[in-house]
């Protein structure tokens, strides 16, 4: 092994390592989050604006730039995740440290509730991954823009996957979990990086808890309205609706 593989695999090993890993892919979760918020909410302006979203996005760099995206959150996601447990796992074989034992104490309910919205939001990611980019309905995939039959409908995809109130409860617990996981999770990567002091301390924690409830009613907003029946299709009325769960997608 070259000097550079040794010294990556010395950063891992650490918690240091580890705790930098988990900070610098979690700000690259929480800006794709927003930037796939924000994206979404185009449905509010209708058909048109949404689906000339999506189709730039799947055009950009002549395609490649959504996969670019793709793989770059991916794999951002799954070190999240691996590198939170390994830190999950030494912080419990540490736990008859004294340290650790007043931590557990302090700790917030976000906090202890860490790894179980966790494990959420990877089945709720997995789920929504199958039924909607795969897209393994294929009443979703075979959606077309009533204006344009040569591109894919995520307005009426949006429209049709939100009709199962099983499907939006789904969504809603996942999304308040996810979000219950961003309002410790954004204070945790300042102070990994070093940028939180007793002084910036309540700033930051209520910029966690700002970005979380924004996300919150955003992602949720579209579901909830859509079920409801205040957001509808009305270009198609005669399409079966698929119990699947379904948003635009980078």
């Amino acid at each position: 092994m070259n000097a550079l593989g040794k010294t990556l695999c010395r950063f891992w090993a650490s918690s240091i390592g580890k705790k930098l890993v988990v900070a610098i892919t979690g700000v690259m979760l929480v800006g794709f989050l927003l930037g796939h918020m924000t994206g979404n909410l185009l449905v509010y302006q209708g058909r048109e604006d949404l689906n000339d979203y999506a189709y730039f996005l799947h055009h950009f760099l002549h395609g490649w730039g959504i996969w670019l995206a793709r793989f770059g959150i991916i794999a951002a996601f799954v070190l999240h995740i691996i590198a939170t447990i390994s830190l999950t796992r030494q912080n419990r074989a540490a736990r008859s440290s004294q340290y650790a034992c007043e931590t557990t104490v302090q700790a917030s309910p976000s906090s202890r509730l860490m790894i179980w919205s966790g494990l959420t939001v990877i089945a709720f990611v997995i789920f929504h991954l199958f039924h909607f980019t795969v897209r393994v309905d294929p009443a979703l995939a075979s959606l077309k823009d009533p204006a344009d039959p040569s591109r894919h409908d995520v307005y009426g995809m949006l429209i049709a996957g939100f009709q199962n109130p099983l499907i939006v409860l789904f969504y809603l617990v996942s999304i308040t979990l996810l979000c219950s996981h961003l309002s410790h999770g954004i204070a945790s990567i300042f102070q990994t990086l070093g940028l939180r002091t007793e002084k910036t301390r309540v700033p930051i924690e209520r910029l966690g808890l700002a970005i979380s409830v924004l996300l919150w009613i955003g992602f949720l907003s579209i579901p909830l309205l859509i079920v409801t029946g205040v957001l509808t299709d009305t270009e198609v009325t005669s399409m079966a609706t698929p119990a699947v769960l379904s948003e635009p997608n980078p």
